[in-house]
């Protein structure tokens, strides 16, 4: 199954800029935010990731009901947090 997982934006890679690092739950990772072009996010926003990239910016409590649910269903959500730990975009 793959989601959708809110992931704080921390910071943007000075070289890259369509790349940002974000934590998901503790995991910090460089995802792309290319798709959010016409509004990027600032360090401290919200972001709904998928796959590596930012499809759409959230607001902080939407963030956190979809972590609440996304805890809430255990194994797929474990499951994610562990391929998202072991995939590396840079």
């Amino acid at each position: 199954m793959c989601l959708g997982i809110p992931g704080e934006v921390i910071e943007f890679l000075p070289e890259q800029p369509d790349l940002a690092r974000v934590d998901v739950s503790g995991v910090r990772r460089v995802i792309n935010v290319g798709l959010l072009s016409d509004e990027p996010p600032e360090p401290g926003e919200w972001v709904l990731i998928h796959v590596g990239f930012a499809l759409s910016k959230i607001d902080e409590a939407e963030a956190a009901a979809a972590l609440q649910f996304l805890e809430g269903i255990g194994r797929a959500y474990d499951d994610e947090l562990a391929a998202l730990r072991d995939s590396q975009i840079e």
